[in-house]
C-alpha cells in the first residue's frame, strides 16, 4: 500500500473541508441582516454548489448545484 499517497489525499481533503468551514461561517456571518427566506436560499445554493462540484468535479455541475440548492431553500422557507 502507498502510504504516501494516503497522506497526501487526507492532506488535500484537510484544506477543503477547511475552505468550506471557513466559507460557511464567512456566509452565515453575511446572513445576520438577511431574512429568513434570504438565508435559506443562500444556504441551499451554497449547499447545491459544494455538492455538485463535488459530485461532477466540474464548474458546470457546481453552477448547477447551486441554482437547484437556491431554488430548493427558497421552496422549504415558503413551508416554515
Amino acid at each position: 500500500m502507498n502510504h504516501s499517497r494516503l497522506t497526501s489525499n487526507s492532506g488535500y481533503v484537510r484544506v477543503t473541508l477547511l475552505s468550506v468551514a471557513a466559507a460557511a461561517t464567512l456566509m452565515l456571518t453575511g446572513c445576520a441582516g438577511m431574512s429568513a427566506r434570504e438565508t435559506s436560499t443562500v444556504v441551499g445554493a451554497t449547499a447545491g454548489a459544494v455538492v455538485g462540484g463535488v459530485v461532477t468535479g466540474t464548474t458546470a455541475g457546481a453552477a448547477v448545484g447551486a441554482a437547484a440548492g437556491g431554488v430548493i431553500g427558497n421552496e422549504v422557507s415558503k413551508k416554515r
